[in-house]
């Protein structure tokens, strides 16, 4: 095997007749594990968004904490906060994206798996009746339900939290441009842009092909001594 060939990917699109040939007579177990991968993805989401809440809600108490002071280091510590949170916020607001698109992939499988198995039971969604008098309106208007994307308004969420952060940033430095050039917060802000550009870089699910390289171990009984 030469190099060009060790190079070539091996992830390739496939028809909707592959797709249904590559699960035929395994529908059943595929529904099943794609089911219980999406529950498990949306347990994820959520424990990742407390982790993120943890430490940009500590990073920003801290960020107010050190503007209220009187510290003669409140300047610095207000850039390193904020650029802190600023990293930490836009981190979030990537993983969110990162965790919806597993989450709709195991949902995609779910809408094409269940029809043989379950029907659509997944794709039909009731709703309340339409019609409805001024008072039910109102009530609705209130307390009904809506279809609104729970996973979409924390993304949203996210992303006003990374805005402000970077409001915060701005608002740390001192840009004063006519004064001595501080290289320590500009390394600062180069530091945080960088590491928000390595995580599109960088952070992206691979989606070539592998080649494996297989090791095995191997393990032997030593032979006795011979008399």
């Amino acid at each position: 095997m030469n190099g060009k060939q060790m190079g070539r990917t091996t992830t390739k699109r496939i028809s909707p007749e592959e797709y249904t040939k590559a699960f035929e007579g395994k529908e059943k177990d595929a529904l099943e594990r794609a089911l219980d991968t999406r529950k498990f993805e949306i347990d994820l989401y959520w424990k990742r968004a407390t982790y993120f809440w943890t430490f940009i809600g500590a990073t920003l108490a801290g960020f107010i904490a050190v503007e209220a002071g009187t510290s003669e280091r409140r300047e610095m510590l207000s850039v390193v906060l904020s650029c802190l949170g600023l990293v930490f916020s836009f981190a979030w607001v990537l993983v969110n994206r990162g965790s919806k698109y597993w989450q709709e992939n195991w949902e995609n499988h779910v809408d094409m798996l269940e029809d043989r198995e379950t029907g659509p039971l997944y794709k039909i969604t009731l709703s309340r009746n339409p019609t409805m008098t001024a008072v039910q309106r109102l009530d609705h208007l209130v307390t009904g339900p809506s279809a609104f994307s729970v996973s979409k308004i924390n993304q949203i969420v996210s992303l006003y939290v990374c805005l402000l952060w970077l409001c915060l940033v701005i608002y740390s430095l001192p840009l004063n441009f006519h004064g001595t050039f501080n290289w320590l917060y500009c390394a600062l802000v180069v530091l945080s842009v960088a590491a928000c550009a390595m995580f599109f870089r960088q952070g992206r699910t691979y989606k070539d092909g592998h080649w494996h390289y297989a090791l095995i171990r191997q393990s032997r009984v030593k032979p006795l001594d011979k008399p």
